[in-house]
């Protein structure tokens, strides 16, 4: 359902006694739509070849000391066959820009997984030709995860995001069209923003066809030009989120792993009490885990039996029902 409510400044900077209520009341909209069910989805890092040049990321094309790797499909698909993690339902495969890794690797497995599984299938893999993405789709893919980053297009285009913003959204609107579940999100406390700026990246949210949103903090990522920045305040990235779920009860939202490093300790749980109901397991391979630089090489990594203790202690349960199959059977609302 769509609902008239928008966030405010003080929303974003609220603290102590009316943060407590903001966060409350957002999880008491997730529950009220999802009951104590969050999805457990694993994401496979497929691919640290990237042909764009975010400032903000660590696989940045000018990055030329990162060891680029793109994993094999044999031994992804052992993994995923025969040693996933039991409460995982759906797989998420992400990459840099690496339309090479998206053709001759995600596409069998994808074949694979919908031949030989009842698991959903996301993909985060950038903005590809219709084509790739239609095969993609044919494969058996059903939820895209695009990020629009930056709401500003001027900001946008200073840290050298994705392409150019009016295209990267124009593709969410094909994607939406083209019959896919899409998921997007922005980053918070980017080096420079204002609370106007982080507002105008929950507006825009929230015009766009849609099924789910992440908000992630910024984190310095290493060898990039940010790389001195501070890290995202761990309160804005949470009253953003608890924004999210005000505006858009109906939508997914992920409890990243970065809150980890912007709110070391409860940051993660404190995700889960916003009305997160997304956790993600990471199956990377332990070889190429440390390549996969979206900021630092000891970033936090969630296991199943972290997401099972989180869970458990804010007194959540994992969906017996994938991801993909809830969108599928939920009704689509699109934004104007």
């Amino acid at each position: 359902m769509f609902t008239s409510w928008l966030p405010t400044s003080a929303h974003l900077l609220s603290r102590g006694r009316a943060q407590d209520q903001l966060h409350a009341h957002a999880a008491e909209a997730a529950r009220a739509r999802f009951g104590s069910r969050v999805f457990v989805r694993a994401v496979v890092e497929v691919s640290n070849y990237c042909r764009e040049n975010c400032q903000y990321c660590g696989m940045r094309r000018d990055n030329r000391a990162l060891d680029r790797y793109r994993a094999e499909f044999d031994s992804l698909a052992d993994l995923l066959l025969n040693h996933r993690p039991a409460s995982v339902t759906d797989i998420n495969f992400q990459t840099g820009e690496d339309p090479v890794a998206a053709r001759e690797v995600v596409l069998p497995l994808l074949r694979l997984l919908r031949s030989e599984t009842g698991l959903g299938l996301s993909v985060c893999l950038g903005t590809l030709s219709q084509s790739l993405a239609g095969e993609l789709r044919a494969a058996g893919a059903q939820v895209y995860i695009i990020k629009f980053e930056i709401a500003d297009a001027a900001r946008y285009s200073a840290f050298e995001a994705p392409g150019i913003l009016d295209e990267r959204i124009a593709y969410i609107r094909w994607l939406a069209a083209e019959g896919w579940a899409v998921s997007s999100g922005f980053i918070a406390g980017l080096p420079r923003a204002t609370i106007e700026a982080e507002l105008q990246n929950l507006r825009f949210a929230a015009t766009l066809p849609l099924r789910g949103c992440s908000v992630s903090p910024f984190i310095p990522g290493e060898a990039t030009p940010l790389s001195d920045s501070p890290v995202a305040p761990v309160d804005l990235t949470l009253n953003c989120m608890a924004a999210v779920r005000l505006m858009r009860p109906d939508w997914v939202i992920p409890a990243v792993s970065a809150l980890n490093l912007a709110g070391p300790g409860a940051g993660y749980r404190r995700g889960l009490r916003t009305g997160a109901n997304l956790c993600t397991i990471n199956l990377t391979p332990d070889s190429v885990r440390s390549d996969y630089l979206l900021y630092k090489r000891d970033r936090f990594i969630m296991n199943e039996e972290r997401i099972l203790e989180a869970l458990a202690a804010e007194r959540l349960e994992p969906s017996t029902e994938s991801l993909a199959d809830s969108l599928s059977s939920a009704p689509s609302l699109v934004a104007a």
